[in-house]
């Protein structure tokens, strides 16, 4: 009779955390305000704020918005602050940048509310692939906040991880 396959993995102390998982749903924008600007180029202030009471900002409920303005104009930031107070009933959350900046900041917020206490004294591997934009920002976020609390920090799988922290006895 052959050996019984045991999965070593899931029977061991290790806690394996997947920042997928914590992807939040929503739909992510990328709003340009440079369709609403003379040309491209020159903020109109009447313009503007004219563009701003006719958009119809019900459409963007529940998306996490990236403003942003794709030519070299010089923006003021009340600019981007009086289209970000017109989105705040619908949007979840709103910045100034790209999208990559905002994925990172949506996880910074997931991670900050992240309890880290189950980790305590215990060997973590923060999984490395994700199908999801996970940020490169999100894995430091986690790492940085684990290690007050994890025996050890590794990355990857469980098969192939990389060490990263080892709490110092």
């Amino acid at each position: 009779m052959a050996d019984e396959i045991v999965n070593r993995v899931a029977n061991s102390v290790l806690e394996v955390i997947d920042l997928e998982d914590l992807y939040p749903s929503g739909e992510r924008v990328v709003f340009d305000i440079s369709k609403w600007l003379y040309e491209g180029f020159v903020l109109r202030e009447k313009e503007f704020r004219l563009h701003v009471a006719n958009c119809d900002w019900s459409k963007f409920q529940d998306a996490y918005i990236a403003l942003t303005c794709s030519t070299d104009a010089i923006v003021p930031a009340w600019a981007y602050m009086l289209v970000s107070l017109q989105l705040e009933p619908f949007a979840k959350q709103t910045v100034v940048g790209s999208l990559e900046q905002l994925e990172s900041s949506i996880f910074q917020n997931q991670l900050t509310e992240f309890d880290v206490k189950p980790f305590q004294d215990k060997p973590v591997i923060i999984k490395g692939c994700s199908n999801k934009p996970v940020p490169l920002n999100a894995y430091i976020f986690l790492a940085q906040k684990l290690r007050s609390v994890a025996k050890s920090i590794m990355y990857g799988e469980a098969c192939s991880s990389v060490p990263l922290y080892k709490h110092k006895k």
